[in-house]
């Protein structure tokens, strides 16, 4: 069984795919203290090893050692820098800017040595303005002796009801072959053909439909009361605001094609998968179930693939939060069997 070593851990929707992809979780840090609760009460980290400690106080030479281990995590990346402010121009890393968390990830490498690495972040960050910043990452972790491969993951491929981006970056120590993109699970059944062999996209409804009883039911789910509830009313499955303007027989209020947020009244259809979940959604920003309602929390963590089961710690606002920022649990195993596979 193979070490792992979780970093900036969140909820721990990496963590548990990691578990589920046959890894060992040693030591999870993180310094979010609901979050550090949510890692203790699923019993992430060996023997409740969950380090609730401000990352640059950790000396990860403590974990290096002979047998297989791995690192894996998503540090946060705001503010970018076009230039990359934590390397300097003989691409050395610099570890007293209080932002460079990019460069903490850099540093628990350089410092553990890890068999290989697994760094998740938003899709966001191959936008020009900040592909420097991801560029100045992938030089200095190549300079420490890995060899590292970009995948651009899209969650509906591996068999998750979201539509949901995100970049990740395979590190393998020593000189090796850029890894093989990890295969697709489920294919778009718009367009198949290059995957034919495979199941289409995953709707939510399977993944929702046990929470919808009165078991279930949370008082921040009632959107009755609320300022745009008779355009929600309206809303086919499936759609946003922008499908008012089409209605038949409806004269109600409507909105400017790209005058809101896509997201904005976008229903659920339990035939379809959902949009991304956030993790701070203004008050009518979707997905909202399909019978006119907010979404309750272990319906957003069943779209975010979390284990059945498996418990939050903290407030409503901060239990949306932590699951917004989670890694789809299905989409961690899947990345970390794919790099575990192709460990020297």
């Amino acid at each position: 069984m193979v070490d792992c070593i979780s970093i900036f851990s969140g909820a721990g929707g990496l963590d548990a795919g990691a578990q589920q992809a046959g890894a060992r979780i040693v030591a999870a840090i993180e310094i979010d203290h609901d979050s550090a609760e949510t890692l203790r009460q699923n019993g992430i980290g060996l023997e409740q090893n969950v380090l609730e400690i401000d990352i640059r106080q950790v000396d990860f030479t403590q974990w290096r050692q002979q047998a297989p281990s791995i690192l894996i995590g998503g540090p946060p990346c705001q503010p970018f820098s076009k230039n990359g402010y934590w390397v300097r121009n003989d691409n050395r890393l610099i570890a007293d800017d209080p932002r460079n968390m990019l460069g903490q990830f850099l540093r628990a490498v350089s410092e553990m040595q890890p068999s290989g690495f697994l760094f998740e972040n938003v899709d966001s960050i191959l936008h020009p303005t900040n592909k420097s910043s991801l560029d100045g990452f992938l030089a200095v972790a190549e300079e420490l002796g890995y060899t590292c491969t970009l995948f651009r993951a899209n969650a509906l491929d591996f068999g998750i009801p979201q539509r949901r981006r995100r970049v990740f970056v395979f590190g393998i120590r020593g000189k090796h072959a850029q890894l093989p993109d990890p295969r697709p699970t489920h294919t778009d059944p718009v367009d198949h053909k290059r995957n034919a062999d495979l199941p289409h996209y995953e709707g939510v409804g399977r993944f929702i439909l046990p929470f919808a009883g009165e078991a279930f039911r949370e008082p921040q789910e009632d959107a009755s009361a609320g300022t745009y509830f008779e355009e929600l009313l309206n809303v086919p499955p499936g759609k946003n605001y922008i499908a008012l303007s089409s209605l038949e027989h409806y004269s109600g209020r409507t909105f400017r094609s790209g005058g809101r947020f896509w997201n904005f009244l976008f229903k659920l259809h339990p035939e379809m998968p959902s949009i991304t979940i956030a993790a701070q959604p203004g008050p009518w920003v979707g997905p909202f179930h399909w019978e006119n309602r907010r979404l309750r929390v272990p319906e957003i963590a069943a779209i975010q693939t979390f284990p059945e089961g498996y418990r939050f710690f903290g407030s409503r606002r901060s239990v949306q939060r932590q699951i917004g920022n989670a890694v789809p649990t299905l989409l961690g195993r899947r990345m970390i069997e794919h790099l575990l596979n192709h460990l020297s």
